[in-house]
């Protein structure tokens, strides 16, 4: 019996030594598995890093990005490419460029064929690596950026190499490995044998003790953690039993006391819950909510191992830190519209833009519909009353594609808040209110019961009115709503809504400022323009002035009428804008018209103007403080005389005048360009043009010539097209060349005159020579009168008789030869003599005891205006008369 006993305790422990050496046998074989791949994955992994190592270098090396640019790239960059490609060891080394066309490449063949690989994020900067089956085996490829000095990329390198080249190190290290393998198997089987054999001789466990301090370990460490722990398998009571729950998984689920055997669909779980937990399925960070909380959900099954059926789960509450994170996500956002906010609100000075630029910006990420009300006078750059902010207009109405515009009232409505409204209490306390419950709100409905419930058909729930408030003024009023499955404004929102409203006042508080200034500008400059141009007969007239959007410039025109029936154009440009270059516009023109008055030449005039600008310019810049010192201006005057049509004109610093001909040709006269005035140094030169009756002067400033988008060569022959489309009539011929040329949004102001020419009939002319003889003014006078009985003009025949023989006498006794006398029958009746004389004479008033002396005093009581114009070969003295 003992022998027996004896043999079975041997078997047995035959039967220990035998599963231990299959224990031993199989961790080394699995030692021997993992080395083998490992091997495999360091090779792959080497190679990979070999070849990101070779294609960085040489993408980074000195001239590899300059040569991609040179014409002839792989006559560089193939000898060095073959070179490193010899030195690194690798298979390959390719250069491509953005287009992925192969520069260099071990075999020439394929130098300038596409490229085979994911090089494009190589081109976008960056690292691409991937393993590819190639014609020279499996073989891992790197794909890097070329970058430029000034970093933009202009091609990509990429270095290869072959796997088997990296594995035959480890192939030749493989006969060691397995040697020691096999020793330390050899080991282990003895050491089995030897516990075995002692295993056989001492049968002793783990005692009771060792036992229960293991278990207590286990149940603490179990219970204390801060992660929910779950064991579900197979039990009596069916497959997906809880087997296990630690404390927090009973706190995180809400578990009974007794849920531990029962099974999961009995647990009063939620469905969600339930489903996942006897999923059986792998989970990764699943949320859950439970008991109103956030778990995140890790699933394992056990059964994977060679373990029993069932699966094991991890909850973590996560609560806190979605809270947390979402309100860092939150302010993140707010953040983020504030910016676009003060980027994209006041980028003009409109004040009507603006508010539509505060409703843009807020939808959808802030408001589903946005609407901006402003005080009436905000709208006409005027500063409200308090009482207007009570009186507003719709100017901004913003929203989704879904708005209905029957709800809200549109823009241009004007509105009248009641005070006692929410809107009007609002506006009352300078302060955001919020109103969470619009349907049931019936202080809010009472302002405009039809509009409130079309508002409300559109699910709209809340409210924030917030008022547009900038430096103690009030403005106006904007209201962010929130309709449909929009989430409700809540107390925060208000910051927000306050923030977005008060950058958005001060900026159409500026707007309203610039375009209250603005104006001001244009009613000045305006007021220092002409009004209405005088009559005469000498040119059918036709002006436009259209002033800058940017602000009112320095252009001016102007029409004088002339003694002898002929008229004065003029037409001028200020450097600059504001009203500096405004008043400075005034008091050239005012300047033009009195040395016009002076009966000056264009050229003459020309220089006294340069002379008064530089005066300008001097006292200006010696008052202290001032920076509005006249920077340059330019002007164009010419002087048409209808009896000999013949046009003088010289222009200073100002682009050249265009003469349509009657038959509807265009010119450009070569008139001398002159410096700007209050540049001086260089003088003024004019020039006379014959112009044919019917033809058209046309004047401009060169505001309608330049633009961004053309020079002045360009602008020029747009207006000879237009000219040239255009009709006889100087009306016509402003609004076909202002079509053509005058840009959208025009950044200087355009002065536009067009002149169309007419002449004085010969029968309204008369005109005689007269010797150096006191006798020969009898006859004169008598045929002076003969002419004036000819054109009906009896009743001035006392009166022109005696300016004509005090004129003509003066002549002949202080003057020269030649004398001449003409009689001009226009609007007015003018008698000029002409002399060879530069002296002028002048009006004195003579003492009673004077015998002479008053020729000019009764001249001057007897014509409407006398005066005296220089020639270049004398003067002429004129006087002119009412035609009654």
């Amino acid at each position: 019996m003992a022998r027996m006993k004896r043999a079975r305790v041997r078997s047995l422990a035959g039967q220990v030594f035998a599963l231990q050496v299959l224990v031993v046998l199989l961790l080394v074989v699995a030692a021997v598995t993992a080395l083998v791949l490992q091997a495999s994955y360091d090779s792959t992994k080497e190679a990979r890093n070999r070849s990101v190592a070779v294609a960085q270098t040489f993408a980074n090396a000195p001239g590899t990005a300059a040569a991609m640019k040179t014409p002839d790239p792989t006559a560089i960059l193939q000898p060095k490419a073959e070179a490193a490609r010899v030195a690194s060891g690798v298979d390959f080394i390719v250069v491509i460029n953005t287009d992925g066309i192969r520069l260099t490449h071990p075999l020439p063949d394929r130098i300038g064929k596409k490229f085979v690989g994911n090089y494009q994020p190589a081109l976008h900067g960056q690292v691409v690596t991937e393993q590819i089956n190639g014609t020279i085996g499996r073989l891992e490829q790197a794909i890097v950026p070329v970058h430029d000095t000034d970093g933009t990329i202009v091609g990509a390198v990429s270095a290869g190499i072959t796997i088997s080249k990296v594995t035959n190190v480890v192939d030749n290290q493989l006969p060691l490995v397995l040697g020691a393998a096999g020793g330390a198997l050899l080991l282990a089987t003895i050491g089995t044998a030897l516990a075995s054999r002692r295993l056989r001789r001492q049968t002793r466990g783990l005692g009771p003790i060792e036992m229960t301090r293991m278990y207590e370990h286990h149940d603490a460490v179990l219970h204390a953690v801060r992660e929910g722990v779950l064991i579900i398998g197979a039990a009596k009571r069916g497959p997906d039993t809880l087997l296990l729950a630690n404390d927090e998984a009973r706190r995180l689920l809400g578990l009974p006391v007794d849920a531990e055997g029962r099974a999961v669909t009995d647990l009063g779980l939620d469905h969600r819950a339930t489903d996942l937990l006897t999923s059986g399925r792998a989970v990764n960070d699943e949320v859950l909510v439970s008991q109103g909380r956030l778990l995140v959900v890790n699933i394992r099954t056990t059964d994977e191992a060679g373990g029993p059926p069932g699966s094991v789960v991890t909850l973590r509450d996560s609560t806190e830190l979605h809270t947390a994170s979402d309100r860092a996500e939150a302010a993140g956002r707010r953040l983020t519209l504030l910016y676009d906010a003060s980027v994209a609100i006041g980028t003009t000075l409109d004040v009507t833009r603006t508010a539509e630029e505060l409703a843009e910006v807020a939808v959808p990420r802030f408001a589903d519909v946005v609407t901006v009300d402003l005080a009436e006078p905000v709208l006409t750059g005027e500063e409200p009353a308090p009482e207007d902010s009570l009186q507003m207009e719709r100017v901004a109405l913003y929203g989704a594609e879904s708005l209905d515009p029957e709800a809200y009232y549109p823009v241009g409505q004007t509105i009248t808040v009641q005070r006692a409204s929410p809107q009007g209490r609002s506006l009352g306390a300078g302060r955001a209110v919020l109103d969470t419950d619009l349907p049931n709100s019936p202080e809010w409905q009472a302002q405009d019961p039809q509009r409130s419930a079309a508002v409300l058909a559109t699910g709209a729930h809340s409210v924030i009115r917030v008022p547009l408030r900038a430096r103690g003024v009030q403005l106006g009023i904007a209201k962010f709503w929130r309709s449909g499955d929009s989430a409700r404004y809540e107390p925060d929102d208000l910051s927000l809504a306050e923030e977005l409203g008060a950058r958005a006042a001060v900026c159409i508080d500026n707007a309203r400022r610039y375009t209250r200034e603005h104006g001001m500008a244009v009613a000045l400059q305006r007021s220092l323009l002409p009004q209405g141009l005088p009559e005469q007969n000498a040119l059918e007239v036709a002006s436009r002035y259209l002033p800058a959007q940017a602000g009112v410039g320095g252009d001016w025109f102007d029409l004088i009428p002339l003694p002898g029936a002929r008229v004065a154009l003029v037409v001028g440009d200020v450097v600059g804008h504001g009203l500096h270059a405004a008043a400075t516009m005034g008091r050239l023109r005012t300047a033009v018209y009195n040395f016009a008055m002076l009966d000056l030449p264009p050229d003459e005039l020309l220089s006294y103007l340069d002379e008064l600008v530089s005066r300008l310019d001097q006292e200006q810049r010696q008052e202290p403080g001032s920076s509005d010192a006249v920077t340059g201006a330019g002007c164009l005057f010419a002087v048409y005389d209808p009896v000999t049509r013949r046009c003088a004109i010289a222009r200073a610093g100002h682009p050249p005048p265009a003469v349509v001909h009657p038959d509807g040709s265009v010119e450009f006269p070569e008139i001398p360009a002159g410096p700007p005035l209050g540049v001086g140094g260089l003088p003024f030169l004019a020039v006379e043009l014959q112009l044919a009756e019917g033809s058209r002067l046309v004047l401009y400033t060169d505001g309608l010539l330049e633009d961004r988008r053309r020079d002045l060569e360009t602008g020029l022959e747009l207006l000879r097209q237009a000219l040239q489309r255009s009709g006889p009539d100087p009306e016509q011929t402003c609004e076909t060349v202002l079509a053509a040329l005058l840009p959208g949004h025009p950044t200087d102001d355009v002065a536009l005159l067009v002149a169309r020419t007419r002449a004085l009939p010969p029968d309204r002319v008369a005109q005689w020579g007269v010797l150096a003889d006191p006798a020969a003014v009898r006859e004169v006078r008598a045929a002076v009168t003969r002419q004036l009985e000819i054109w009906g003009l009896d009743e001035q025949t006392f009166t022109t008789e005696l300016i004509l023989s005090e004129l003509l006498t003066n002549a002949i006794r202080y003057g020269g030869e030649p004398i001449t006398v003409r009689l001009l029958y226009d609007r007015m009746l003018t008698c000029e003599v002409s002399d060879g004389s530069s002296t002028s004479p002048h009006l004195r008033y003579a003492a009673e005891s004077d015998e002479g002396g008053r020729g000019l005093f009764l001249v001057a009581q007897f014509a409407e205006r006398w005066g005296t114009r220089y020639t270049a070969s004398g003067k002429v003295i004129w006087a002119e008369q009412e035609v009654t």
